[in-house]
């Protein structure tokens, strides 16, 4: 597969991922700007009520019927993070022209689609509807709640919170419900018209049209789109590491503590780290699953997440209250075991089987097609999967155990129940 990368205006790109083996396609359109403590909130809301209407289809009704038109298409609004970028927009799914009766074509359509919506949004007096900002704005802070509900999410975010404090690698996507409740129809246009106009709009199509068609189809749906003083995109600083652990524990109504790890990644080598960490907790064969949960049965579960742009290693667990400082000390002892290369061949080759299929499914799905290739872009990065994994089948156990070498631990974070507490 061919992917081409296409500048068709200023801050505007379009990357075509050739695909024949699909009955669908897929039109993605991503605004692309620094995640912020103060804007997280706001940006999050703005797709939701995009998607409320436009002009030509004011209400969810006559929206759909258009959709229903379009032979069953779909678009959903998207809120991701990736790194220190909020990526806020749309995703839009429908059948392959290749398949669609009568020869007739939808790509064309389905993109002037996703152009009014994104240029065209239903307004009046030059205002989002309030009831429309109202009601999506009550969502918004639904879902907020709903990560303090999920402990296991709720953990990995305080653990991420207190070990970037100040830093945007910190800020939930959703942003916090304090700033949510507080959003006015009038900040919320004010936020739209700046990033239509100022913020990297990053377009993916994943199809069987060749890319000329698609340039053309996203040219004239976007053609009224304002592009004045387009922002560079900003990009991730590393994580400084502290001189000292920080540790910070917190009491509520749970069952079950939540011991988060937070470690600082002092080598650049990305592909080591990535093995390292697969091999760490990444997988269900690393020395966390196999050691901590499945043979001392310390942990409910045990895993672990590479954060590549902020020099990350994050490890979340499950745990009993009491064996807090026995799971905290087997972690570390596990992570010694890898930076010594304590290990057999087999648990290397597993590691590195398991990033390689990683690799190769994502060629096998549309959106982890589309969820990639924005990682790439939002964050800087040029590489395909294919490179990716050719790095993997290169990897040597040395630059592993070196780069893990200089993993440290920085922040720990554990959730405790209040009985435990007192």
């Amino acid at each position: 597969m061919e992917e081409t990368r296409t500048k068709l205006a200023p801050g505007v790109y379009l990357t075509c991922l050739p695909a024949r083996k699909f009955k669908t396609s897929l039109l993605s359109a991503q605004f692309v700007t620094p995640l912020t403590e103060e804007n997280a909130a706001v940006n999050a809301l703005l797709p939701a009520v995009l998607r409320r209407g436009t002009m030509q289809y004011p209400d969810m009704t006559s929206l759909n019927a258009q959709l229903d038109n379009l032979y069953g298409a779909q678009v959903d609004y998207t809120v991701r993070k990736k790194a220190e970028s909020h990526c806020v927009g749309f995703v839009a799914s429908f059948i392959d022209d290749a398949f669609v009766p009568g020869k007739e074509t939808l790509l064309e359509k389905v993109a002037s689609l996703l152009g009014q919506l994104i240029c065209e949004p239903v307004t009046r007096n030059g205002r989002f509807l309030p009831e429309y900002v109202e009601s999506e704005r009550a969502n918004l802070v639904d879902t907020i709640r709903g990560i303090l509900n999920d402990k296991r999410d709720y953990a990995e975010l305080r653990l991420l919170q207190e070990m970037c404090c100040g830093e945007p690698y910190g800020v939930s996507r959703f942003g916090s419900e304090q700033r949510a409740e507080k959003i006015s129809a009038q900040k919320l246009y004010a936020t739209y018209t700046d990033l239509i106009s100022s913020t990297r709009l990053e377009l993916f199509y994943c199809g069987s049209a060749a890319p000329e068609r698609v340039q053309d189809a996203l040219l004239n749906a976007l053609s009224t789109l304002p592009r004045e003083n387009v922002r560079p995109l900003t990009l991730t600083e590393v994580h400084t590491p502290r001189g000292e652990i920080k540790t910070t524990t917190e009491a509520m109504d749970v069952t079950q503590g939540k011991l988060g790890m937070g470690f600082s990644c002092g080598s650049d080598d990305f592909p080591a780290l990535l093995m390292g960490n697969t091999l760490f907790g990444g997988s269900s064969n690393s020395k966390l699953f196999l050691n901590v949960r499945e043979k001392l049965s310390l942990c409910y579960y045990a895993s672990s997440i590479y954060h590549r742009q902020k020099g990350l290693i994050t490890v979340s667990s499950g745990i009993e209250f009491e064996n807090y400082q026995r799971a905290y000390d087997e972690i570390l002892t596990q992570l010694k075991a890898v930076q010594e290369g304590k290990m057999d061949d087999w648990e290397l080759e597993g590691a590195r089987s398991t990033l390689l299929n990683a690799y190769a499914s994502i060629g096998d799905s549309q959106v982890k097609l589309e969820n990639f290739y924005l990682g790439q872009a939002a964050t800087g990065q040029e590489e395909t999967p294919e490179e990716l994994a050719e790095q993997i089948r290169r990897m040597d156990d040395k630059r592993i155990f070196e780069a893990m070498q200089s993993v440290k631990l920085d922040t720990v974070y554990f959730l405790k129940g209040k009985e435990a507490a007192e």
